[in-house]
């Protein structure tokens, strides 16, 4: 049996265990914390001390907030550390003991470490991941390939976990799956009693969160939300990936790389309507 902590980071990115991608309960945090998480968790897997009993970790404040954001103040990555470490979870796994699935409800991080002056331009951060998460770790078997960048790339936090739950999948003979629609809402971290309607989850969920995976990964998706009749609730999901190739690929590269700055307008298609019209206007009248 092939175990994620024995797995390598390659360019297709580090391996992040199925029981973290398909966490639940994590609606409280932002694309900015699942960003910062995806990176502490990079960090911990590469130093080969992740199932070691004390390990912890330290990585540059700087660091952090450079990959995400312009801003030279550390209160945001702070801020997103504060909600890892007071957001509770729900990790799914099967008990290596006893073979049946258990829920452990759990937050990220278990502590965070930081200098007392707030603007330390050299300021570290020390970190831990809580040690029953880590044992759950230690016997994973399976996991997605997640590339940080990507994630840092994105602003809706549903983005990101969809990103995340295709990356599981990439490597499957089948390219669609079908989930229950509660189900899939938790999956995306959807608050409770939130958009319920149909119309106010595609807008709001569904939409952002194609459009960022479609513009900025590595992979390529569609979402079918499906009812039993044209005024039936919503039942079911189904999402379909591939990998993309060729221009496909070389565009969402390209945006990577570009300035966050009139991203989503670009990603929408929106600058070069905009283009198109200036244009026109200053086309002679003959």
């Amino acid at each position: 049996m092939s175990l994620t902590v024995k797995q390598f980071t390659n360019l297709n990115g580090f391996p992040k265990a199925a029981e973290l991608i398909e966490i639940t309960g994590a609606h409280a945090l932002e694309a900015s914390d699942r960003a910062v998480f995806n990176q502490l968790l990079k960090i911990a897997h590469d130093s080969d001390r992740l199932v070691e009993p004390d390990a912890e970790w330290e990585i540059t404040l700087a660091s952090l907030r450079r990959a995400s954001s312009k801003h030279e103040s550390n209160d945001r990555v702070k801020e997103s550390l504060r909600r890892l470490r007071r957001t509770e979870v729900k990790v799914t796994y099967v008990s290596s003991r006893i073979g049946k699935r258990r829920v452990m409800e759990t937050h990220l991080l278990d502590f965070t470490d930081t200098e007392d002056e707030d603007e330390a331009s050299d300021g570290t951060v020390q970190f831990g991941i809580p040690k029953r998460l880590r044992v759950v770790l230690a016997k994973s078997n399976r996991w997605g390939r997640i590339r940080c960048e990507v994630s840092y790339a994105m602003t809706s936090k549903y983005a990101i976990a969809l990103y995340e739950l295709v990356c599981l999948r990439t490597n499957r003979d089948h390219c669609v799956e079908v989930f229950s629609y509660e189900d899939f809402r938790d999956l995306l971290g959807v608050p409770p009693g939130t958009y319920d309607r149909g119309l106010d989850f595609r807008r709001k969920v569904v939409d952002p969160a194609l459009l960022e995976v479609n513009g900025l990964s590595d992979m390529g998706v569609d979402i079918d939300l499906r009812r039993r009749h044209a005024r039936a609730p919503i039942h079911e999901v189904a999402i379909s990936w591939w990998t993309k190739s060729g221009e496909e690929f070389r565009a969402a590269l390209q945006e990577r790389n570009r300035s966050k700055v009139g991203r989503m307008a670009r990603l929408r298609g929106e600058v070069e309507k905009t283009e198109v019209l200036k244009t026109l206007a200053a086309e002679p009248v003959a």
